[in-house]
């Protein structure tokens, strides 16, 4: 026999090792990991890598066999791999119900268990008594599973279990939207089981689904039909929001140890070498000691201070941990890996003496890896008063089995027996690599012939639909619908994909189904989802973003292509050319760039070979997938209204099964007409007067309910009010039922019992003179009979009130009537397809929403991402009666998406985004730069187009100056409202509409200031200080009123606000306490500390005196640099203000200012002069606050008079 080699001994040095502390806890039953003796629980995430030493010590026998029974061992290594994955497996695979429920609610109760019983594969704890939602160990398990399956074992058996795993991949692609208990089970800190979103599962997540992507889960021996598919727009998400929370780890906590598995071994899921580097410096500096790495700042885990009687903390309990969080070795392990992957001699060598200095070892030689390092009980004072001095014992379990497993994977990585890339057969460790440029190839289509000799004479060659065959084209909804055969299992009640939309990513692939390529036009032209492709110049801002988008995140190979459709609705009113912005955009195509973003423009038929194509292959015919299942399957899309691309189609008699498919998807699309023409002749009075209100309509709902109102007859008066018409009035105070018109009178068909009567209202609809009053006779058949309702109009059954209002929104649309698009769109509870997506990408960003106007029982607060249908009521609810602001919110959190994404500048030291407030400050800042009424300016703002209201919104969060134009409408138009465009002001003061020949009749405005908006200003004529303001007036308050209202505060605000209150015991805002005792629970750089000053802050009703508080409280932080110990006790910032207040009019005085120039804002008492003043400067608002405080604080400060300067 030959003798052993010096590796071969080394190597069973390990092996006794793995089998002496890991292996011995394997169950032989079900191949699980009970976490120690006494606990007999197996947890997901700890198995994963508690085997990973037993996958490497295999693959390291298998390379180093020195004689046969080295073969027999890696063989047996290798099976006890297979075994475990195949007990958790089996323990997924029970709760397969589970996997079906979550994919649609996202919701705690409904999600896969965190751990089982390891004798059994039972659950072990109910769903609601542990933090059982952790995204990142079912991401965990599929990363290790492509991986492993990469690596040639086989773990996957049959079909069922290929289609479990494909509904796995659908369980984690939300990952980036779903608050989750994290890596620690906790949550957030204080344990008191609240989910958050967790950069650790979301990344964790991001490289799951890289991996898993396309592999044959069968390895060598599969086909096709054990293939995983994956959409490459939810891998984006990840990847985004992701970046947007690095190097924080979630809202309580501002640095996580666990972020090293994700930045590093084993997901690499960040390409951002800086960002890498950044958040590994954060956590070596802010939580590494001498025996490992905390967690986490302030985690009491098993520290001396913690109460194990309980599992919550109180919040102001956390400063306890301060200083004396347990370290976990575990940490070293990661750190070492790392140091390998990178080839860093150093680290290897630093991390490998600091692992032998903590190790213990037995007796009989064997090491063990501690769980962590406590701080005794008796020597906590003296570790708080000198971090890191005092000497820690080992607690918990023994050994760590987690820490353990990762200890013996990097000696045998250190010592070379495996190589980087064996244990990283995906390659997932080149994911920080060189990425090339990327092209965008767009295809221009024309929907028709007709549309396709229009171009021509502008002299762009395009091909139409119909001269690509036997290329398919078909909007992006088909493909949502075909993707939701994937993973489709009878046997296990799997239903396959849930009916999400399909990003950019995935409509710029080319598809191959049943041996015929589709190519797919991309969601954001496509219209019946929601309205905003209904507006050209929406369109072409959008393509914009996208092309952008594909530049920075295509990693497919190939190259991306865009097919954009040139439709009817892309044509100037009278349909006799092309909208110009559509010609001006493929003008642009033309040259190579668009947008930042390089472009080629061409034929799809010269861009198959460039692209990149995937097979679609669970929809071939051998494969199970029945098209027709059932025949409600398919149709079920919730608000779909008309047909794809017409000349797409082969002969009826051709077609397959396929085709049926789409074509019926397609037909359950489309629109028949039923809608009478609005009459122009009625002479009748019309049925509402121009302003009639909801209000009534609802007091009409009411009796027709049999509630008690008095009996008048059914002609009501008008009320002002009124949510879609004429009087919403976001600026002023709504007057409620103020009587005005007597003569405006609802003519309401009664039946002979004194009711509503229904069917004589339908006959109206054809009497209706406009298309609003339509809308309105819709409306209170809506409210009534519900959109179900068979109204048989003209005798044809079938012709539902949903029917109708579909087709007048498609008829709005036509005429651009945006008004009347955002109050049907509220009708049909319409949303937008990617406003869960839009809401994570600002909470993300450190941003929390609040939607509703406040205050704030009606306004309702967002603070971690919530599930479509969650969300959509929610807006509804804060809305109130009023649709067209539900629909508008939603429009309003789309477009800060796009600017959050784009421009993340424009949010710097903003904390809460109030929606309400948004839409409050835009209808103020037209009625400014109109000069009009509050009523007309909500009219108008209700009336702009998509692209106005992005750039009004974006005006208002930059601060620009904007200005406004009216034109006047066509005149067959129904509408009352004038139509208002919006531009930047430019130098030359010419708009682009006058520069491209358009002229319109206009009224050119350009904002001047305005007069504070209280009831009691008038502009001050003739006074002496009217002159020298000039331009100027009114600028600084502007400017304060827009801070305020978006809660913009300046940097660095919420750490000196923490400051301050360690040397007081409080502040006071107006009636608001802001105790000190918030110290003890947040950390200063915590955002859930900003939040609660935020919250403080958000009571105070105007924003203009808010941003006053806000500066005092400013001044007020500098004295947390000056050495005092304390400021006195609870500090009224309020009060501040008033003598800063009072101050200054004392020197207005004495310089003989009088009359309107003294006038005061009677809801705060603070005079409209002060509002207006600069900040700095010898007369600015910060030298008179600083007076204020230190005639405050007199008895606090020095004593010397050059301490304030």
């Amino acid at each position: 026999m030959r003798s052993r080699s010096n590796s071969g001994v080394r190597l069973d040095g390990y092996a006794r090792l793995v089998q002496r502390t890991i292996l011995r806890h394997q169950n032989p039953v079900t191949g699980l990991l009970s976490a120690s003796k006494d606990h007999k629980d197996a947890w997901v995430r700890d198995n994963i890598y508690s085997i990973l030493a037993v996958w490497g010590l295999g693959m390291a026998y298998r390379k180093n066999a020195d004689r046969d029974e080295d073969k027999a061992k890696a063989y047996e290594l290798e099976q006890n791999v297979v075994k475990l994955m195949r007990g958790l497996l089996q323990c997924m695979m029970r709760q397969v119900d589970k996997v079906e429920k979550f994919k649609r609610t996202q919701s705690t109760k409904d999600c896969l268990h965190a751990k089982y019983n390891s004798a059994t594969c039972a659950t072990v704890v109910g769903d609601d008594q542990w933090g059982h939602l952790q995204v990142d160990a079912t991401s965990l398990y599929l990363l290790f599973l492509a991986q492993m399956t990469a690596s040639g074992l086989r773990i996957i058996f049959t079909l069922d279990e290929v289609a479990f795993v494909q509904n796995l991949v659908f369980y984690i692609e939300a990952a980036y939207k779903v608050a989750d208990y994290g890596i620690w089970e906790r949550g957030d800190k204080t344990n008191q089981g609240i989910p958050e979103l967790n950069a650790s599962s979301v990344g964790m997540a991001k490289a799951a689904l890289e991996a898993i992507d396309e592999l044959d889960l069968f390895g060598a021996h599969g086909g096709h039909k054990s293939v995983i598919h994956v959409l490459p727009d939810e891998v984006e998400h990840c990847q985004s929001i992701l970046y947007s929370m690095l190097p924080r780890a979630s809202t309580s906590k501002e640095i996580d140890a666990g972020l090293l598995s994700i930045i590093s071994y084993p997901a690499f899921a960040v390409e951002d070498l800086n960002l890498v580097n950044v958040t590994k410096s954060e956590i070596i500096s802010k939580l590494q000691g001498r025996y490992g790495c905390c967690r986490f700042l302030r985690d009491g885990y098993k520290t001396p201070r913690e109460d194990p009687s309980r599992l919550h903390y109180d919040p102001a309990e956390l400063k306890l941990f301060e200083n004396i969080e347990c370290e976990w070795p575990v940490f070293w392990t990661y750190l070492l890996i790392d140091g390998v992957f990178n080839e860093d001699k150093i680290q290897v060598q630093e991390y490998r003496e600091a692992l032998e200095g903590i190790l213990i070892r037995e007796k009989n030689g064997i090491v063990l890896m501690p769980e962590l390092y406590a701080v005794p009980p008796e020597k906590v004072d003296e570790e708080y008063e000198n971090p890191h001095s005092v000497d820690r014992v080992p607690v918990g379990k023994l050994p760590h089995l987690w820490g353990q497993s990762l200890y013996v994977l990097s000696c045998l990585l250190a010592e070379g027996f495996l190589a980087a890339g064996e244990i990283d057969p995906l390659n997932r460790r080149f994911s920080t690599g060189f990425k090339p440029d990327v092209v965008v190839q767009v295809t221009v289509l024309a929907e028709s012939n007709q549309i396709k000799n229009l171009l021509q004479e502008h002299g762009i060659n395009v091909q139409s639909i119909a001269d690509i065959h036997p290329l398919r084209v078909q909007p992006a909804r088909i493909l949502s619908n075909l993707y939701t055969m994937l993973g489709r299992n009878k046997n296990m009640k799997l239903s396959g994909r849930p009916h999400r939309h399909i990003g950019v990513l995935g409509t710029s692939k080319l598809y191959v189904i049943r041996n015929q390529i589709f190519a797919f036009t991309p969601q954001f032209t496509d219209q019946h989802h929601f309205y905003l492709a209904l507006d050209n110049q929406m369109i072409v801002e959008m393509l914009k973003t996208e092309l952008a988008y594909l530049t920075s995140c295509w990693r497919m190979t190939g190259r991306p292509t865009l097919t954009f459709p040139i439709t009817h609705t892309m044509l100037v009113d009278d349909g006799t050319d092309i909208h110009p912005a559509v010609l001006a955009t493929i003008r642009k195509l033309e040259d190579g760039y668009f947008g930042g973003a390089r472009v080629k423009i061409g034929k799809l038929s010269e861009f198959l070979t460039t692209s990149f194509h995937t097979y679609l292959s669970f929809l071939d015919p051998d494969c199970d997938v029945k098209l027709f299942d059932d025949p409600n399957e398919g149709r079920n899309s919730p608000d779909s209204e008309y047909g794809g691309y017409p000349a797409d189609f082969c002969e009826s008699e051709s077609q397959d099964e396929l085709d049926q498919y789409i074509n019926d998807v397609l037909q359950s699309t489309a629109l028949k007409s039923y809608l009478p023409p609005t009459s122009k002749t009625a002479n009748q009075p019309p049925v509402f007067s121009a302003n009639h209100s909801t209000k009534e309509i609802l007091s009409i709902m009411a009796k027709t309910k049999g509630l008690e109102v008095p009996a008048v007859s059914m002609s009501l008066p008008t009320k002002v009010l009124n949510t879609h018409r004429k009087s919403l009035n976001l600026v002023d105070n709504p007057h409620f039922f103020e009587t005005k018109d007597r003569e405006n009178v609802l003519h309401l068909p009664k039946d002979a019992h004194g009711d509503l009567d229904c069917r004589k209202l339908v006959e109206q609809l054809k009497e209706c003179p406009t298309l609003h009053d339509q809308a309105d006779v819709l409306y209170i058949l809506h409210i009534l009979k519900g959109a179900d309702w068979d109204t048989e109009l003209d005798g044809q059954y079938g012709v539902t009130v949903h029917c109708l209002l579909n087709e007048l929104y498609r008829k709005a649309g036509l005429n651009q009537e945006w008004g009347l698009i955002r109050y049907i769109s509220g009708m049909l509870k319409k949303r937008v397809e990617v406003l869960a997506e839009a809401c994570t990408d600002l909470l993300s960003h450190h941003k929390q929403l609040t939607v509703g106007l406040p205050p704030e029982p009606r306004e309702k607060i967002i603070t971690t991402p919530l599930p479509p249908e969650e969300l959509t009521d929610l807006i509804y609810e804060a809305s109130g009666q009023d649709i067209s602001i539900a629909v508008l919110t939603q429009e309003i959190i789309v477009y800060l998406a796009m600017y959050v994404r784009s421009q993340p500048s424009l949010f710097v030291e903003m904390l809460r985004l109030r929606i309400g407030l948004i839409i409050q400050v835009m209808a103020t800042e037209l009625a400014r730069s109109l000069k009009c009424s509050g009523e007309e300016a909500s009219e108008s703002l209700m009336n702009l187009s998509p692209f106005d209201m992005k750039n009004l919104l974006h005006h208002i969060l930059s601060g620009k100056e904007f200005g406004v134009e009216r034109s006047l409408r066509p005149v067959d138009s129904s509408s009352s409202s004038p139509a208002i465009s919006i531009h930047e002001m430019g130098h030359s003061g010419a708009t682009k509409t006058e520069r491209s020949g358009i002229t319109k009749l206009k009224s050119e405005m350009k904002q001047k200031g305005s007069t504070p908006s209280s009831p009691t200003s008038t502009s001050p004529t003739g006074s002496s200080g009217d002159t020298s303001w000039g331009d100027r007036k009114g600028q600084w308050l502007r400017r304060r009123r827009l801070d305020g209202a978006i809660n913009r505060v300046p940097v660095g605000f919420y750490e000196k606000v923490w400051k301050i209150l360690q040397k007081c015991h409080g502040l006071s805002i107006d009636g608001y306490v802001l105790p000190s005792s918030t110290t003890r629970e947040m950390t200063p750089c915590e955002i859930k500390f900003a939040v609660h000053v935020e919250s403080v802050l958000n009571h105070v009703p105007q924003p203009e005196y808010r941003q006053l508080l806000v500066e005092a409280i400013l001044v007020l932080t500098f004295l947390s640099d000056i050495e005092v110990n304390s400021i006195g006790g609870i500090i009224h910032v309020d009060r501040i203000v008033h003598m800063a207040n009072d101050l200054f009019l004392q020197e207005l005085k004495s310089f003989g200012a009088t009359g309107s120039i003294l006038e005061k804002d009677v809801a705060t008492g603070i005079c409209h002069f002060f509002y207006d003043s600069a900040p700095s400067g010898a007369y600015g608002t910060m030298t008179y606050l600083t007076k204020a405080i230190i005639i405050y604080l007199h008895d606090f400060l020095p004593s010397t008079g050059c301490a304030m300067q």
